[in-house]
């Protein structure tokens, strides 16, 4: 069953002061949820209204800035509500141009797994890995093959956060087969920059080194963040993902991730990327075919 059993509530829209408006759309997140906040952002850019100042989607909400000197803020929820029961509706025409991204991912790498296990007091299971206890947990017989259902389908990046450059990513497969993880039961102080976690249903990869509480599985051999912009993926942007960028985490080995780490440090680097048309309508009726449509653009 794919996503369209989600039925979603109606927005609940609220004033953050004179400057900001925020907007709900589920309590739970969904890629339905996650779709009408694209549709809605994205047409509510395209309308270039005097007085947005910022718009900003997030996984089940987005968040607008606004003058309200130039345009008032009762005035733009009367035009999001319009905007909810158009665009958010999510027209079979509705489409996101987009980029594929091969990210590859060294799994049970020897740092993060030194960092795991300083922290297995903070765990709810300290007698094993966090690979270990999530496949236990999601009805896998052993850690392979979660990594196997990480790899079969890509994931969408549905929003930046918590540090800049950190792309929150959703697996785009049906609900009742999404892994699932809880965090830390308290957080470490300690994660390696490029670490490849996972909590609740969304993968992360760290921009930089510092404290967290995701599930740690492995390390990615290039950044998503580079504050010097010395890549040439950077060159416009220090963070490289996107507000639904499609990810296909790729497992590697060690000398790929040697070889890639040497090209980081070169400054020669590149991301293999696809441009896509996306239409979330027809994903969200055919998922599995979809996303064999995805990766094999991306191997092309």
């Amino acid at each position: 069953m794919a996503e369209t059993s989600v039925q979603l509530p109606p927005a609940r829209y609220e004033y953050g002061g004179d400057e900001f408006v925020f907007v709900e759309l589920d309590q739970r997140m969904s890629m339905q949820a996650n779709f009408k906040a694209m549709a809605i952002t994205s047409a509510l850019r395209s309308e270039e209204l005097d007085g947005i100042v910022d718009i900003c989607p997030s996984n089940a909400s987005y968040l607008v800035r606004l003058d309200p000197d130039r345009l008032h803020p009762t005035e733009l929820v009367d035009e999001l509500r319009r905007l909810e029961h158009t665009a958010g509706e999510l027209p079979d025409d509705f489409a996101v141009r987009t980029r594929v991204v091969d990210v590859p991912v060294l799994f049970d790498d020897p740092w993060t797994r030194e960092t795991l296990l300083r922290f297995r007091d903070r765990h709810q299971d300290p007698s094993g890995t966090d690979l270990e206890y999530a496949a236990r947990i999601n009805g896998f017989p052993d850690v392979p093959s979660l990594i196997e259902a990480i790899a079969s389908a890509p994931f969408i990046v549905t929003m930046l956060g918590f540090v800049p450059g950190l792309p929150f990513c959703y697996q785009m497969v049906p609900r009742e087969r999404q892994i699932e993880v809880p965090k830390y039961v308290r957080p470490r102080t300690d994660t390696p920059e490029r670490a490849f976690g996972y909590g609740g249903a969304f993968a992360v990869v760290y921009p930089v080194r510092g404290a967290g509480g995701y599930q740690l599985f492995g390390i990615a051999p290039a950044p998503v963040f580079d504050a010097a912009q010395t890549l040439p993926d950077f060159a416009e942007h220090i963070a490289f993902p996107k507000p639904s960028d499609i990810l296909r985490y790729r497992p590697i080995d060690r000398d790929e991730y040697d070889r890639t780490r040497a090209e980081v440090e070169a400054r020669t680097f590149r991301y293999r990327t696809r441009d896509v048309e996306f239409a979330p309508a027809r994903f969200l009726a055919a998922p599995d075919a979809v996303n064999r449509e995805l990766l094999e653009v991306l191997d092309r």
